[in-house]
């Protein structure tokens, strides 16, 4: 019954006026009184929600118990909020945020005495076994027969093996205290902060037992390490147990003959003794003064022999001892005060020619200790011998505190000029581009452009000769990096002669994009304002075509986008103020220049939309001869630009966009042409797109495209030469034809968008118009020979919707035919003239259709009664009232 009466109606649909007429202006003044009579003092978006079911509105059901018909509420929390007991993340969250902080005592526990900022052990394991290996058969076995060794491959490397028995010999000692800790817990477990006294006379037997088995050991060295792997196992013992061994151990490593042997059993003394007891100082700083007077012994005769028969030189030697004595001096200096420190280094001073001890010193002392006596350093680093430690390894450490800490204002040039007299006639590029590298954060930090400019000079000469930069690609990329957060001014930066020149050194592709990309992110970081200065364009446009020249088949798409993104920066911060010819001259430029990256053409054509933008703003959208022309040109960019877009969407929406630009601008022809060609590009959307690797639908992408080309078609005129909307006729053209997915109800949902738009054509005055752009408001003047284009438009829309939903009936598309007769229901109830009796009866019967089958959105359709009560009430509309009364909730049974 439905479909007939809806067929019905199509062929006396015949009444000169069909939409309803429109005073935008009263119902926008309408609309913002209703708006301010909403009382929004109690609202907040986490609130419970407070729903009323409003029950038996026209009587109760047949067969029902209830006799009152009057409506009863009941309260519904939002799930959000029940989920959440009533109480909202951000209450809780400001709730806490109130509340006192506990005592640190009672909150944090007992204060760690050593902090974060102590570099632990296990941080330089990897990096000193890296540099300290072997090809020789290792003998000493510390597995204790543990089987995990059998896991490797006999061709894994030995630095792996080395490692890994480090790692079991940790293993072994964390398991045994464990397995002491269990016994501590009978009868019951002992607290953090237990004592000798707590402790149970099982375990102090045990541990007692141990003890004294690991004294039977006769050999000193295997000894020392197993006592000291359990020391603290002492604190079941006594009390001062810990204590007094450390003070043994520390006395036992003198009867050790190899100054080298001896060095790291001193060194693990020290490490232990740190995650032990850290506040007991002495025994570190006993460690530190014994190893200095062994250092004799390395000079020694006995020493000098065992090198010479093992043909290895003194200064590879040396490089041994660096580990040890840079964790002992760690160690002694972790918060020491500075009298200590002092002490410490005047003992140094005292030993004379001990160039290890001193770089050692400058690696473990606090930044700020060394730099405050940096011209004592010198001195003393002068003082060295050449042969037995090279002296710009010296200054290489002493660089890295000054790069960390300021010394002195008045001695630091002075520093720079000592340090640069010994780098400078290093020969190794290796050697001295490893120490140059670490000087430059110094001189960045107190000199000018003009030092600067120096030292890249002396790199240029060191490295250039036998291509020796190509072996020393981190070091030139660390210099690059430590340059740059200190010259923001990039016109400083890039008038530095030797900057450009350094940047040509990197010859590797991967290496050379990954210098130019850090350079953008500072300049996109920290250029505050536009430029125009010709001497940063040349050198960044010089520096983003290096990036997009690496661009190939094989570039990742994360990778161009990375690239795009920084292109796109510094195009943004690229302005030539009031020459706007200047401006589409460095656009035209850009476009040639970076013409495989898509974001960046996208770009180009945005700023020249927002030139042409500017254009007007600035003649106040009167043109002279030469500005119509100038923004033609624009459009003219657009227009050549765009096709080379491989993205179909992207094309779509920029043709539409410059054609709003084009029209607003008075450039009638040009706007036409664009809207024209995205018509007729639509045939070429695929079904589908691929978005982020993952094949996707492109109708919700379509449709919103078509949505938004029906609402600017509102403003566009006619032309004269074609037919009256050509471009409404020629966009539903290219709908109806256009193969839309099986099953879809895309393309009647496009129709029945396009009828808001045919109601607002057909109005006296438009909702929106284009300043100096004459619409088809003006140009029909409400012609009744327009107005009848329109209604048969609509008519023949309607006519097709109305089809659809009988197609749909005849199949399992109930659920779709509800929710396109609803649409078209809403579409009618905004914009048609429901006082025709025909147009009134088919929105009636859209109603009752799309609630047939239940499948319609309740809550919606009861905003929808309760706004057409309203409006009949506020205007008096008796035809709205007519139809209230017809309007049924149905549900799906």
């Amino acid at each position: 019954m439905i479909y007939k009466l809806l067929y019905l109606w199509r062929p006396q649909f015949r009444s000169p006026q069909h939409s309803r007429a429109r005073k935008y202006e009263a119902e926008v003044q309408m609309c913002r009184l209703e708006v301010s009579a909403v009382d929004f003092s109690d609202y907040h978006p986490l609130k419970a929600i407070t729903v009323t079911d409003s029950k038996a509105r026209r009587g109760g059901r047949k067969g029902s118990t209830s006799s009152s018909s009057s409506s009863s509420s009941s309260v519904v929390l939002d799930p959000l909020s029940s989920m959440l007991d009533g109480s909202d993340p951000l209450s809780l969250f400001a709730a806490v945020s109130q509340t006192p902080a506990l005592p640190h005592s009672i909150s944090a526990g007992k204060e760690e005495e050593v902090g974060s900022d102590f570099e632990p052990w296990s941080s330089k394991r990897g990096e000193i076994l890296s540099r300290f290996t072997t090809t020789e058969k290792l003998s000493i076995n510390l597995f204790m027969g543990s089987d995990k060794s059998k896991a490797s491959s006999p061709s894994s490397a030995v630095s792996e093996k080395v490692r890994t028995r480090l790692e079991e010999l940790d293993d072994l000692e964390e398991g045994s205290q464990r397995e002491i800790w269990s016994m501590c817990a009978d009868p019951h477990p002992l607290p953090e902060s237990f004592s000798a006294d707590d402790v149970n006379d099982t375990a102090k037997e045990t541990c007692l037992n141990w003890f004294f088995k690991i004294a039977s050991i006769r050999e000193l060295v295997p000894r020392l390490y197993v006592e000291a792997a359990l020391l603290k196992c002492n604190r079941f013992l006594t009390k001062s147990g810990i204590q007094e061994t450390l003070q043994r151990l520390t006395a036992m490593i003198r009867g050790i003959g190899d100054p080298l042997v001896a060095v790291y059993a001193r060194a693990y003394l020290c490490r232990v003794g740190m995650e032990v007891a850290p506040h007991l100082k002495d025994s570190l700083n006993k460690n530190f003064f014994d190893l200095l007077a062994t250092f004799r012994q390395i000079h020694g005769e006995s020493v000098q022999n065992q090198l010479a028969q093992q043909r290895v030189e003194i200064p590879i030697y040396l490089t041994l001892y660096s580990p040890a004595i840079h964790w002992i001096l760690q160690c002694v200096a972790y918060r020491a005060p500075e009298v200590l420190l002092t002490e410490m280094m005047d003992r140094c001073k005292k030993l004379g020619n001990n160039a290890l001890l001193l770089n050692s010193v400058m690696w473990a002392f606090r930044a700020e200790f060394v730099a405050m006596r940096a011209t004592d350093f010198i001195g003393m680093i002068k003082d060295c011998d050449e042969a037995g430690f090279p002296k710009h390894l010296l200054f290489a450490s002493l660089g890295r505190s000054l790069s960390c800490a300021d010394p002195p204002e008045s001695e630091r040039l002075s520093i720079l000029n000592d340090a640069w007299k010994v780098i400078t006639k290093v020969r190794s590029p290796r050697d001295y581009i490893n120490c140059a590298e670490i000087w430059v954060e110094f001189t960045c930090r107190h000199f000018t452009k003009r030092e600067v400019n120096t030292i890249l000079a002396d790199i240029i000469k060191h490295m250039t000769p036998d291509r020796a930069f190509e072996d020393a690609y981190p070091q030139l990329q660390s210099v690059i990096k430590k340059i740059l957060p200190h010259f923001h001014d990039f016109s400083v930066l890039f008038s530095m002669e030797k900057f450009l020149p350094f940047l040509d050194m990197f010859q590797k592709d991967s290496v050379r994009v990954e210098v130019c990309k850090s350079i953008m992110e500072v300049f996109i970081k920290h250029q505050q304002e536009a430029t125009r200065d010709p001497v940063i364009l040349n050198a960044l446009l010089h520096i983003c075509k290096t990036m997009h020249d690496s661009v190939n088949a094989l570039t990742l798409d994360d990778e161009k986008r990375s690239l795009s993104l920084l292109i796109n920066g510094f195009i943004r911060m690229v302005s030539f103020g009031r020459d706007f010819e200047q401006q589409l001259s460095f656009c035209v430029e850009a476009r040639a220049t970076f013409c495989n990256l898509e974001p960046v053409i996208i770009h180009l054509i945005h700023t020249v939309n927002q030139l042409a933008m500017e254009t007007r703003c600035v003649m106040k959208g009167n043109h002279s001869r030469k500005t119509a022309a100038f923004v033609r040109a624009c459009a003219a960019y657009s227009f050549i630009t765009i096709p080379s877009l491989t993205s179909i969407f992207n094309r779509l929406n920029l043709y539409l966009l410059s054609g709003e630009v084009a029209l607003a601008n008075q450039c009638l022809s040009q706007a036409d042409a664009f809207l024209k060609t995205a018509v007729s590009l639509l045939p070429e959307v695929p079904r589908t797109i691929s978005i982020e690797g993952k094949q996707r639908s492109s109708e919700p992408f379509l449709l919103d495209f078509i949505n938004n080309f029906l609402s600017t078609l509102l403003v566009v005129p006619d032309h004269p030469e074609q037919g009256v909307l050509y471009l409404v006729r020629g966009l539903l053209n290219m709908v109806q034809d256009y193969t839309w997915e099986d099953n879809s109800d895309a393309k009647i949902r496009v129709y029945i968008s396009a009828l808001p738009l045919l109601a607002a054509m057909s109005q006296e005055s438009y909702l929106y118009t284009i300043p100096k752009v004459d619409s088809n408001e003006t140009l029909y003047g409400g012609d009744p020979k327009f107005i009848a284009e329109i209604n048969k438009l609509c008519e023949t829309l309607i006519g097709q919707v109305l089809d659809h939903l009988k197609g749909l009936g005849r199949d399992e598309g109930v659920r779709r035919q509800g929710s396109l007769a609803f649409s078209l229901f809403g579409c009618l109830l905004a914009h048609g003239d429901l006082r025709n009796n025909k147009l009134n009866q088919l929105a009636v019967n859209l109603w009752n259709l799309s609630h047939k089958h239940g499948f319609c959105d309740t809550r919606t359709s009861v905003r929808t009664l309760e706004y057409i009560k309203h409006q009949a009430q506020l205007a008096d509309l008796s035809h709205l009232s007519d139809m209230t009364a017809r309007l049924s909730l149905q549900s799906r049974t």
